[in-house]
């Protein structure tokens, strides 16, 4: 580090990135950071190099991917450019969850608001279950037949 670099203490992180500093200390802990360098006094401090790689962990989680995933992809990137391929796996494998989950909130989404529809106009129909009326297990069963 050279001395006109700019360090950041886990408070100034945690308030930058809105992460508990726990959090940091877990994602330490557990490796998904870097070792984090502690001045005399013992107190943690983050460079702008380190605040990139917490970007990239924030990013990941905040995009749905498991702690184990990203534990992985993370021992990956740590060993370079050889586990390119493998990383590119990973991340498309979660970006097919992320689509799965975003198919299956905006189901939800759709239902939700058909059923608030009916109960704005009048129309909701007490004799109709919910499965009947979004053919819920029509739905499973097709998809069970693809």
């Amino acid at each position: 580090m050279t001395n006109t670099e700019k360090t950041y203490t886990i408070t100034e992180v945690s308030e930058l990135y809105q992460v508990n500093s726990n959090t940091l200390r877990y994602y330490e802990r557990i490796g998904l950071l870097p070792t984090i360098p502690r001045k005399s006094n013992g107190n943690r401090y983050f460079t702008r190099e380190m605040l990139n790689w917490l970007e990239m962990v924030i990013c990941l989680r905040h995009s749905g991917i498991p702690i184990e995933a990203l534990k992985t992809y993370v021992k990956l990137l740590q060993q370079g450019e050889k586990t390119q391929k493998e990383r590119e796996w990973l991340l498309k494998e979660q970006l097919e969850t992320l689509y799965q989950r975003k198919e299956n909130l905006q189901r939800s989404i759709d239902r939700l608001e058909h059923k608030i529809s009916l109960y704005e106009s009048g129309e909701i129909n007490q004799a109709t279950s919910y499965f009947e009326e979004y053919a819920i297990l029509e739905d499973q069963e097709n998809s069970w037949k693809e």
